[in-house]
């Protein structure tokens, strides 16, 4: 109610201002009022905007003038602008045709300078593959007994020993003082006595010491014994059949050789590799030209030989299965221009040879190495990694391929450390007696360092990758590392040797005889040779005479 009628009151008010305010312009006195402010205030305003448009005059003039100035101004640094644009033009156009010269010298320089790099990279490339084969080349060059599996029968020439003892006075021979070695006498069979000279005899400046001097001349006779059979033949009446008593036994045809003359000929041609054409002149000569042996029988002794043998060899096979060290290994034999293999198992005490047509898995099938469940000491072959209980390497190998590295690798230094290594282990052990263990410190310290320089030479060959026509050395590395066990077993083991030499001198004598036959004409003839070379070895190894073991052999 109250808010009501204050705003009634205000309206009220504000319509009474109103009022006043129409009165006064229905009156005309405000208005007068106003137009004649509005009059002196536009006479103000005029001379302002006259006074203003002075100025604007008075500033257009400036402005136009300084325009006029600004435009000589600009036109005549534009005039001067573009005398230097026309300048700097001809420079340009001056440079440009300088910098399109030698645009077209860089890209001739360029193609130059790539084709000199790419003659460059093919040089060098060239050099590096030179320089690889150059190195294998020598490598081939250096390699002889001593730092290869070569044999010391393919390098001639061989390196003169240089004599390092000092020159002196003394004669050749044995020196004053030295107990001399004398030719053993022998039982005499026949005495030639010689009297004594008639200067001393009866002479009474000389007695008799009762000393008798005796001297042997030793001679050589070779006599040929027919032993000549016969008996009385009779015939059936009823049915015309000839008869005779029986011969003995080997005695077939009217004439056979015993088993002298065939343990000759057999052990010359098959032992001491004497061809069948000079067995049979050797033996028409010294006998005077009594025997004239034929080559089919000379050839025919090995078979025979061989058959007569057949229960001595499954003997020896047998026998070679229990010994706790076996030694094992290949060589090629020629066949009719073609190659085949010789195995070899060999103890101490026993020789078996195989003739094989293959190696590997196909070579070793009817061998003992088959079989076997012992040591093998054999010459890295992995076929025979498959077979025995455990294994020892040639260490002599290792020991020539590790001076080979030294040669060829001469900027490294694993390979003379690991041989040096090498070589005092095998002498620690020759030293030992074998009756003794070895030192279970001595060998773990052999081992850290086999370790260590194994090590080592990894760093190395990481620092110095190995060449692509050189590898030897790094793969000789590898091979250490992988098949340590088998290097070092010699050190756990006295019975293990630590060369596998038993078996390379065993086929170095069939190597021998493989020489002499240049080929052979049928595998059934290595066969039998085999047989008869792992008999005669066995039987010179058990001390027994060679020569009278074959001839009863033969006389069976």
């Amino acid at each position: 109610m109250n808010q009501n009628f204050e705003i009634i009151t205000n309206l009220q008010y504000r319509v009474q201002s109103l009022n006043a305010r129409v009165r006064a312009f229905e009156s005309l006195e405000k208005y007068t009022r106003m137009k004649e402010e509005f009059k002196a205030q536009l006479s103000a305003k005029d001379q302002e905007i006259r006074k203003l448009k002075g100025e604007v005059a008075a500033g257009h003039r400036q402005a136009v003038t300084v325009r006029r100035n600004w435009t000589q101004v600009f036109d005549d640094m534009e005039k001067e602008h573009t005398q230097e644009l026309e300048i700097k033009d001809r420079e340009i156009k001056k440079l440009e045709e300088r910098l399109l010269n030698t645009k077209e010298q860089l890209d001739d320089t360029n193609i130059k300078f790539r084709d000199k790099c790419r003659e460059l990279y093919q040089a060098l490339t060239e050099l590096e593959e030179e320089k690889g084969k150059n190195q294998k080349l020598r490598a081939q060059i250096n390699r002889d007994y001593e730092n290869s599996s070569i044999p010391s029968s393919m390098k001639p020439n061989h390196k003169k020993i240089t004599n390092s003892r000092e020159k002196t006075d003394r004669k050749p021979g044995g020196q004053p003082g030295h107990e001399g070695h004398r030719r053993k006498k022998l039982v005499p069979t026949n005495t030639i006595p010689i009297p004594a000279s008639a200067e001393h005899e009866g002479n009474p400046e000389y007695r008799s010491t009762g000393k008798i001097i005796t001297k042997q001349v030793i001679n050589l006779s070779i006599n040929v014994t027919v032993d000549e059979y016969n008996t009385p033949e009779f015939r059936k009446v009823s049915t015309g059949q000839r008869v005779h008593a029986d011969f003995p036994a080997g005695v077939v045809n009217d004439v056979n050789y015993g088993g002298s003359i065939k343990a000759i000929a057999f052990l010359l041609n098959s032992r001491c590799c004497v061809s069948i054409d000079k067995v049979r002149e050797f033996l028409f000569e010294l006998t005077d030209g009594e025997l004239q042996i034929s080559k089919g029988m000379i050839n025919g002794l090995c078979k025979e030989f061989s058959d007569k043998t057949e229960s001595e060899q499954k003997k020896a096979f047998a026998d070679i299965l229990l010994s706790p060290v076996m030694h094992t290994d290949f060589s090629a034999a020629r066949l009719n221009g073609k190659n085949v293999q010789v195995a070899i198992c060999a103890t101490s005490d026993i020789a078996l040879y195989f003739a094989r047509r293959h190696k590997g898995h196909e070579g070793v099938k009817g061998t003992p190495v088959e079989e076997y469940q012992g040591t093998l000491v054999h010459d890295h072959d992995k076929t025979f990694y498959n077979y025995g209980s455990a294994h020892q390497e040639c260490l002599p190998h290792p020991i020539r391929y590790l001076k080979d590295s030294m040669i060829n690798e001469s900027g490294l230094v694993w390979n003379d450390q690991m041989r040096k290594l090498i070589r005092d282990m095998i002498h620690y052990r020759n030293n030992l007696d074998p009756d003794t263990e070895s030192d279970p410190d001595k060998v773990k310290e052999y081992e850290r360092r086999y370790d260590e320089i194994l090590a080592f030479a990894k760093e190395e060959y990481e620092y110095e990758p190995p060449s692509d026509y050189y590898r030897e050395g790094f793969n000789l590395c590898r091979r250490l590392g992988e098949y340590k066990d088998s290097h070092l077993l010699f050190l756990h083991d006295m019975r293990i040797p630590t060369s596998n030499n038993l078996a390379e001198r065993l086929l170095r004598v069939f190597k021998r005889k493989q020489k002499q036959v240049m080929s052979f004409r049928s595998f059934e003839s290595i066969e039998h040779l085999c047989d008869c070379m792992g008999m005669i070895e066995s039987l010179r190894t058990q001390g027994q005479n060679l020569y009278a073991s074959v001839a009863s052999i033969f006389d069976q």
